[in-house]
């Protein structure tokens, strides 16, 4: 009797560790299948069902097709009444109904939503501005990271300025344009012009130069493919097109930036043999005036030298040759006493009137 009863209890054992072990398979399978579907887009039962087949869930089709009627009385999802049938996140579900998100995740989303959102194309926005919500709603709730948040900022290191207004329906269109490597034909001013022409181009890429945001693009009729930039706010209107954007062969973004790209060439610069190319300087600073360089340096080859005897510090770096890098020399006024190549002096100090 003793031995029938312990036999007893161990089936009973092994029939409720089987129970919870379905039970906690169904429920990854249903929480696999939430993540699958998507706000805005219909996601038919078919494609679900190879989904979760291919993340190593061995069900059946009608399975699918009852855990997605199951998971509609508890969140909100829809269907639609095509066939096969098709199932998506109601356009209004709130992002709670979604995986939790914790405090660090929530300051992550903020920076992001403060830092980054004029450089995020419109269709990933769409999908994050819940996420931003929540974030905030999340935020508000914890104390301390809000305090930690109003004490965080960043801080543009030249004259704060307001950023110009931008075309909404122009900006959308040309992200989708670099999203999808479509060209664009569009209406432009350019800055001596006062009436704005037609272009044709090819979008490589968007940089955000201060509060400006440019567009790099080739003009379609240019076969030496050079690169232009395009202020986003002097756009008025822009279609895109069906035809594939063309991208200048080995082109990278960073290399590009690298090479002074986004500096715009001193009108003394353009005709010197190894224009675009990096250049050594030599600055000869009055006192300890270029402590500061010493700190955040000008290039990784960069040397400092202080001579106590004529109290000055002399500093060579490899740098490229572009007009924000002569502003900025000019910043330091009378503590910058000497500077090579002469070409480079002769840009910093020659009056504005002679430009």
């Amino acid at each position: 009797m003793s031995l029938s009863k312990d036999t007893s209890n161990d089936k009973s054992g092994a029939t409720e560790a089987k129970s919870a072990n379905n039970s906690t398979a169904t429920t990854a399978r249903q929480w696999e299948l939430l993540n699958l579907l998507e706000r805005g887009s219909w996601r038919g039962t078919h494609h679900l069902h190879e989904q979760l087949r291919l993340a190593n869930f061995d069900v059946s089709l009608r399975t699918v097709q009852r855990d997605l009627n199951a998971l509609s009385k508890r969140f909100p999802i829809e269907k639609n009444n095509a066939n096969p049938q098709g199932w998506r996140w109601k356009e209004d579900a709130p992002v709670q109904s979604l995986p939790h998100m914790n405090l660090s995740q929530a300051v992550a989303f903020n920076m992001v939503e403060a830092n980054l959102a004029q450089l995020l194309p419109p269709a990933i926005l769409d999908e994050l501005f819940p996420w931003f919500d929540l974030a905030r709603r999340q935020l508000k709730d914890s104390k301390i990271t809000h305090n930690w948040l109003d004490r965080v900022r960043i801080e543009p290191a030249t004259q704060p300025l307001i950023a110009p207004e931008i075309c909404r329906e122009s900006k959308d269109s040309i992200y989708q344009a670099i999203f999808y490597e479509r060209q664009i034909s569009a209406h432009y001013t350019r800055r001596d012009k006062d009436t704005a022409g037609e272009y044709h181009l090819n979008p490589i890429a968007i940089v955000q130069r201060g509060v400006v945001i440019y567009l790099l693009a080739t003009k379609v009729d240019d076969p030496d493919e050079v690169i232009r930039t395009f202020a986003l706010h002097r756009f008025t209107e822009v279609k895109v097109e069906d035809t594939q954007a063309v991208i200048p062969a080995n082109f990278d973004l960073t290399t590009y930036l690298d090479s002074g790209g986004m500096g715009f060439a001193h009108y003394l610069f353009r005709e010197l043999p190894n224009h675009g190319k990096n250049t050594q300087i030599k600055l000869v600073f009055n006192g300890k005036a270029g402590t500061s360089l010493t700190e955040s340096r000008l290039s990784e080859d960069q040397r400092v030298v202080d001579d106590e005897q004529s109290n000055t510090q002399t500093i060579t770096a490899t740098v490229n040759l572009t007009s924000q890098l002569v502003w900025w020399l000019r910043g330091f006024g009378k503590r910058l006493i000497a500077i090579e190549p002469e070409i480079l002096a002769q840009a910093v100090y020659q009056d504005e009137a002679a430009q």
